[in-house]
């Protein structure tokens, strides 16, 4: 993956596309002040380069039936890197884990997940205590988001200087 040096085109462009992934290379290039062609090559260098990963509709989790989300603190009892491996080999089947992130500090492991309702949070969390090498699940139930921003933040007067390959 080769990396390119950004600039404030390039900036715009992700700042644009992360703001709505729909957008038209017409109104991308436009935003950006460049032409189309040019704007197309770019975008396609980005995601040549891994700045951008891929495209996804946002989803409303509740209009589809799931009224709670959560999150699992997960401690292991060990922390080699085959009980990690095995462990979110695991997770990875579980359609309700839409996040597992390893963590530094008193757990092994967050995780952001889904549910029906407060009996399927109940039985995920019962399955989770259940999985091998699992020592200690805290859960947290969502009650309300303010924020919600999915990214990174762009800065377009900074700058970013080109990666080390």
């Amino acid at each position: 993956m080769r990396r390119v040096k950004l600039d404030r085109i390039d900036l715009q462009i992700l700042q644009d596309l992360q703001e709505d992934g729909r957008i038209t290379n017409v109104e991308l290039a436009r935003r950006a002040g460049i032409s189309a062609p040019p704007c197309l090559r770019r975008v396609r260098a980005l995601e040549e380069a891994g700045y951008i990963r891929g495209y996804h509709a946002e989803l409303d989790a509740e209009e589809l039936g799931f009224e709670v989300s959560f999150f699992a603190l997960v401690g292991l009892d060990a922390q080699s890197e085959a009980v990690l491996s095995e462990f979110e080999a695991t997770l990875a089947d579980w359609r309700e884990v839409r996040e597992c992130n390893m963590a530094r500090g008193p757990h092994d492991f967050v995780l952001k997940l889904v549910a029906r309702n407060t009996a399927h949070e109940n039985e995920l969390t019962t399955k989770l205590t259940a999985l091998p090498h699992v020592v200690t699940v805290q859960t947290i139930q969502v009650i309300r988001t303010s924020k919600w921003r999915p990214g990174v933040p762009i800065d377009l007067e900074s700058g970013l200087e080109p990666v080390a390959e």
